[in-house]
């Protein structure tokens, strides 16, 4: 025990979390078991680490982070563990990729039964389906989803700003005068192209190569998280790659399934299954129509967030697809969007009609009534015209 006291110690030393994610205000951390679930790469472990040394530092021993990565986990049972750690009158122990564990949603169950004093927070795949595969878990676990950088994040960590996340109502209703105070202290149009290109993801802040990061990543996301988590044969990996690849090249369309079938050499159904397995591992967002879902087919694929988009070679993408791409990405979080009636719109909450569009173009649409026009190259809006980098402000 001693060696992990010391591991952790040093981990929560060392650990900068250069933002404060809005997610550490939005937990419920008085529950007792909490999972925390995300896309590779968006920073669950600094997460995680960044709680501990908030609320207890590197040196309470009531507090320990351990990595189910570690082979002392293959020969010893999370229960078994957590039993010892409460003997030595510990109370929240820190779970990163609680996955890797055999059995661990049993295990976390008898750790909720047999130890009411701890509290658990482990961090898993977002290929993971907590409740609805896990059952012994209904009930008992509260489920977070951690994101990548918001442009709001990043234009703080980036301009030394502190701009609060907006509502979506208030956007809406308020966003020249928004805007105007934001643009008095910064000029956020500076930072967007960057963050559209290399913003998302956290190790944008490493001393590596972003791109090549980038690339092992999402390799990371089908070769781990979706054959490991949603236990696929190991020679069906080529085809998901190759589906992701097909579907990256397309842009934002609606899926030929049985065209992408032939192509992988599969059946219709398989690509339908596929296609969610790699929106639950956040490299695709599905868009349908309203009142649809899988398994309907969308009636749109898109790349999650931008950054995916630079990374796929021959980078096909024109400016108006990332601009889409970015719209949905930072509503994905805490709306829903459809599909609109027209190319460019969407339906967000069944009720808000947007149109993504270019300022510096003359828009044939612009009189539609009760749309409104989330518009790029646009540093303040007026009326229904609101910046598009503004709704990047949302979290």
């Amino acid at each position: 025990m001693e060696s992990f006291f010391r591991t952790h110690a040093y981990l929560v030393d060392h650990t900068n979390a250069p933002v404060r994610r809005v997610l550490m205000d939005e937990i419920d951390w008085n529950d007792r078991l909490i999972g925390i679930k995300g896309t590779r790469g968006v920073g669950k472990t600094t997460f995680l680490l960044q709680y501990a040394k908030e609320h207890f530092g590197s040196n309470d021993h009531r507090c320990l982070y351990v990595n189910m990565n570690n082979f002392y986990f293959q020969g010893r049972g999370i229960a078994d563990f957590a039993g010892e750690f409460v003997g030595q009158g510990g109370q929240v122990l820190l779970i990163d990729q609680v996955f890797k564990q055999p059995n661990w949603s049993r295990e976390l169950r008898e750790c909720y039964d047999k130890y009411p004093q701890l509290k658990i927070i482990f961090t898993g795949s977002s290929v993971m389906r907590l409740k609805e595969e896990n059952p012994e878990l209904n009930g008992v676990v509260k489920s977070y989803n951690l994101r990548g950088f918001s442009f709001r994040e990043y234009l703080n960590l980036k301009a030394r700003t502190h701009f609060a996340p907006l509502n979506l109502d208030e956007i809406v209703s308020n966003h020249e005068a928004i805007a105007k105070d934001i643009v008095q202290r910064v000029d956020p149009t500076t930072y967007f192209v960057d963050y559209l290109h290399h913003g998302f993801y956290p190790f944008f802040l490493e001393n590596r190569n972003f791109m090549e990061n980038l690339l092992k990543t999402m390799n990371m996301m089908t070769e781990v998280d979706i054959l490991l988590i949603k236990q696929i044969e190991l020679k069906y990996l080529t085809k998901i790659k190759k589906l992701f690849y097909l579907l990256a090249l397309n842009g934002p369309q609606a899926p030929n399934i049985s065209k992408l079938a032939d192509e992988i050499d599969t059946s219709r159904a398989t690509v339908m299954n596929y296609i969610k397995y790699l929106a639950d591992a956040r490299l695709i967002n599905l868009i349908y129509n309203p009142g649809q879902q899988f398994p309907k087919k969308p009636s749109k694929v898109m790349m999650h967030n931008p950054n995916l988009m630079y990374v796929i070679y021959p980078i096909t993408s024109s400016t108006q697809e990332v601009m889409e791409t970015f719209f949905v990405n930072t509503l994905w979080k805490d709306h829903l969007v459809n599909q609109g009636d027209k190319d460019h719109c969407y339906l967000v909450d069944n009720k808000l009609h947007f149109r993504v569009c270019d300022a510096l173009v003359a828009d044939k649409s612009r009189n539609a009534s009760g749309t409104i026009y989330a518009r790029y190259h646009q540093k303040i809006g007026h009326g229904d015209q609101i910046p598009l980098w503004l709704l990047g402000m949302l979290y």
